[in-house]
């Protein structure tokens, strides 16, 4: 019987930072659980593609934009579950058996609780403010991972072909049918550090809050390209 699992990763100039997480996603594979990694790449000029195929992962190109490229990955991959993971994240330890647990309900998509690589007090409230949105308001991003079967997704609609938002628009589709997986995804602070703590999360939320009002994600990626760390 096939490996239940498909993993989709989007990248665009990230080889320097999947290398890792394509190693965490190895031990997936030798245990039966992930059948198929494909790479959804949106154009990079460095070595993804031969990355990619070193490690036997499908590769997949076409126009840049998180939404889209998420659209193909999925489209193409022949998994009952997939696996939505972002390029610089860090799978947690026993990673395996919580995902082959939690598929055990299809009827829920899971994500993971968000953790930084960078330590200190401001890393720890970024976080913990993650953590508390995808509990309260039922909003997760797309750092936090994000798997779901099939069916479920192919009930919701997937991913909608948008350069940005398209994690908070999929998590608005399942009208808060997820759980959160008893484990932390860790994942790169490089924007923040890049723009600092305050400043970068207070453009996420405002970017948010223009979303949830209804401006165009067309418009708002054009904004959120041109800050720093972009």
């Amino acid at each position: 019987m096939p490996a239940p699992l498909s993993v989709i990763i989007p990248t665009l100039n990230a080889a320097p930072k999947v290398a890792g997480l394509l190693s965490d996603l190895m031990g997936g594979v030798a245990a039966g659980l992930v059948r198929e990694v494909i790479v959804s790449d949106g154009g990079s000029s460095d070595d993804i593609e031969d990355l990619a195929e070193a490690v036997g992962a499908e590769f997949l190109s076409g126009p840049a934009g998180r939404g889209g490229q998420l659209v193909r990955g999925v489209a193409a991959a022949r998994g009952d579950w997939v696996l939505v993971l972002h390029a610089d994240s860090e799978l947690p330890e026993g990673w395996s058996n919580l995902v082959q647990a939690a598929m055990a309900d299809p009827a829920h998509a899971h994500v993971f609780r968000l953790g930084f690589r960078e330590r200190g007090m401001a890393a720890r409230i970024v976080a913990g403010w993650a953590n508390l949105r995808t509990w309260l308001f039922r909003l997760p991003y797309g750092d936090q991972g994000m798997l779901i079967s099939r069916a479920l997704y192919t009930e919701i609609g997937g991913y909608r072909d948008i350069p940005l938002m398209e994690d908070v628009a999929l998590a608005r589709a399942l009208k808060g049918r997820f759980d959160m997986l008893p484990a932390v995804l860790t994942t790169s602070a490089e924007r923040y550090c890049a723009e600092g703590w305050l400043r970068r999360g207070g453009r996420n939320l405002l970017t948010l809050i223009r979303y949830l009002a209804g401006t165009d994600p067309e418009k708002l990626e054009r904004g959120y390209s041109r800050q720093p760390g972009r």
